[in-house]
């Protein structure tokens, strides 16, 4: 009795069916693409505007953060722990007349009626030696005191928080970010080592 032999499987075409595969996969699956920080830039200054208005000390809220992951907050140590409370505290516009707090502007918002409005804004600049993971905590920590701001006043005003204000009504959303802007500013990373 002779041994069979197995018929040899052409893997010819075995190129083609991995191509179309990957083609496959790539045009199904999808991207998230919402990822990263928002931050919208001021508008550039007119043209005929001779030099920057003046600002006014008490009014930003600076943070430094070193080579070494500290804070310097408004030229004194800070601490991770303490800075969304500290900052929402900073941009809750109850204190005009203290001069340890923004100036406020009284402003008729829609939705809201009458509204005073802090002129507060958190300035955030970090060494070039900052590490990744607390750059992103500090941006992270500023923009969860201003989420959190917001959602107070939306309660207050509206009876949801933010989110779902923003889902639903976007309008009475825009009064709010109106009266609570993301007055947060990031400087150009510096070289001020671990000891500022």
């Amino acid at each position: 009795m002779a041994a069979r032999e197995t018929p040899e499987v052409s893997a010819g075409s075995m190129a083609d069916i991995a191509f179309l595969l990957l083609i496959f996969f790539l045009v199904t699956t999808t991207m998230d693409v919402d990822s990263g920080i928002v931050r919208k830039l001021p508008p550039p200054l007119p043209p005929d505007m001779p030099k920057p208005p003046e600002v006014i000390k008490r009014n930003v809220y600076q943070v430094l953060i070193n080579s070494s992951d500290k804070l310097l907050i408004n030229k004194k140590p800070g601490s991770l722990a303490d800075l969304r409370r500290d900052v929402k505290e900073f941009l809750t516009p109850h204190f005009p007349d203290n001069p340890n707090f923004p100036e406020t502007k009284v402003e008729d918002i829609d939705f809201i009626g009458t509204y005073n409005k802090s002129k507060g804004i958190v300035s955030m600049q970090n060494d070039r030696g900052t590490s990744y993971s607390t750059y992103i905590y500090v941006q992270n920590e500023l923009a969860a005191a201003v989420r959190e701001l917001r959602d107070e006043l939306a309660k207050q005003y509206f009876g949801m928080d933010f989110k779902t204000l923003l889902e639903t009504d976007k309008d009475k959303a825009k009064a709010i970010q109106k009266a609570i802007p993301m007055a947060i500013s990031e400087a150009e990373p510096a070289n001020f080592g671990g000891n500022q």
